[in-house]
């Protein structure tokens, strides 16, 4: 995935996490003002929201750290884990208090819904955005990696340019020089030297003529014997697939062969030794009425079925010649 994909899928799972958040909020306020109010005095009536409020307000603190901590993939230690389970836990019996004290279970179970969603939307949401938070590093250190290989290649390339160049400049010097020194010495000695110089040409020539002829056979002969190597390599695997195919053909005949070696049957055989055998009986080329004797079931269902194979057979057919 690439950055623009793991943005969209942080933000759907941000959404969905406070969107889960600012539901199970209004239902945990909606649910749990009247029990409070049935719990405080007259005149302190209008306290009553006050604690889901306060109570949520834990449950959005502890979301929204948790999604920033991950992002940075740090980790708060274990209060936030308490704090995130109590004020789940506070926000779960609370919410079900009023139908659990009536003994109402389906309205304990109604009214538990939200308050576990949103434990569950809680943890998960973490786990997601530490598993993106490590996929993440994962790819950005992945990506540096290959940078640095890429990089180190290209200057091992640049280095080697230069070797060369300063190589070839080295070799040119040379050459120039025993250039200069062979000249000097033509010139000193050149009645001598004349001769030698051709004796050494000569000499040089033939030996050169020589290497390159002997070189020119070993690579014939090495040619020759490649060439042997892969003709006897292609006789041997062709030499096997036929061995192969005459196994898998002969096992195929066997295998029929015991499938109809049955003979007639007075009852229907079960659908699938009832296939087995009339895919026997096409192989071998019986006609319809010999397969129905021999699986039990009527001339119309074998038809059927030879006709299967037939088109089965078709279509393979068709589809070798289009390859």
């Amino acid at each position: 995935m690439n950055s623009v994909q793991i943005r969209s899928a942080e933000r759907a799972l941000s959404v969905g996490t406070w969107l889960i958040v600012a539901g199970a909020m209004l239902y945990s306020i909606l649910t749990v003002t009247p029990l409070a109010a049935a719990h405080t005095p007259d005149e302190w009536d209008w306290t009553a929201p006050i604690l889901p409020l306060v109570v949520d307000a834990a449950v959005v603190i502890v979301v929204r750290l948790d999604a920033v901590l991950a992002r940075l993939g740090g980790n708060g230690g274990r209060w936030p884990v308490v704090l995130r389970w109590m004020t789940g836990c506070m926000t779960l019996a609370l919410n079900v208090a009023d139908s659990a004290l009536r003994k109402d279970l389906v309205g304990v179970a109604v009214h538990a819904v939200a308050p576990l969603l949103l434990i569950v939307t809680a943890e998960t949401g973490l786990a997601y955005r530490r598993a993106i938070t490590a996929a993440q590093d994962a790819h950005e250190a992945r990506r540096k990696a290959e940078q640095s290989e890429r990089e180190q290649a290209a200057e091992a390339r640049r280095l080697a340019a230069e070797k060369r160049a300063r190589e070839e400049r080295e070799h040119a010097a040379t050459l120039a020089r025993e250039q200069r020194e062979h000249e000097a010495r033509l010139a000193r000695e050149q009645t001598e030297r004349e001769e030698v110089a051709r004796r050494a040409e000569r000499a040089e020539r033939e030996e050169r003529e020589r290497a390159e002829r002997e070189a020119g056979e070993r690579r014939e002969r090495e040619r020759e014997q490649q060439q042997r190597e892969r003709e006897q390599l292609e006789r041997q695997a062709a030499q096997r697939r036929q061995e192969e195919q005459r196994q898998h053909e002969e096992a195929a005949r066997r295998e029929r062969a015991a499938l109809l070696a049955g003979g007639p049957v007075n009852e229907k055989l079960p659908e699938d030794r009832a296939r087995a055998i009339v895919h026997a009986a096409f192989a071998e080329g019986l006609p319809v009425r010999a397969a129905a004797e021999l699986c039990g079931w009527s001339i119309g269902w074998v038809s059927t079925r030879y006709q299967e194979h037939r088109d089965t057979v078709a279509g393979r057919t068709l589809e070798g010649a289009t390859s």
